[in-house]
């Protein structure tokens, strides 16, 4: 049923939804950023726990990024397979 309704969707509406995932995408990285950030700078007062928030930080940005990555190589691909 879910997997009818993925076939459905035209490129348009797919180029969009993948517009506002990576708008969604760039504000995680953002969010996450700052608070890397602040969690760094708090590391040498609090000590104990916050490396385990520098690591949840690091982990959301890596898995952010490794999205958008993984949409811009598959989008070059298309194109290169396209062009030839």
């Amino acid at each position: 049923m879910v997997d009818d309704m993925i076939r459905q969707v035209s490129k348009k509406t797919w180029y969009k939804w993948s517009v506002y995932i990576n708008i969604i995408l760039f504000l995680i990285i953002i969010i996450f950023l700052y608070l890397l950030v602040r969690d760094t700078l708090d590391y040498n007062r609090d000590g104990g726990e916050t490396w385990l928030y520098i690591t949840r930080d690091i982990a959301f940005i890596v898995a952010a990024l490794a999205l958008i990555f993984i949409q811009l190589f598959r989008n070059l691909f298309t194109i290169m397979r396209r062009s030839l």
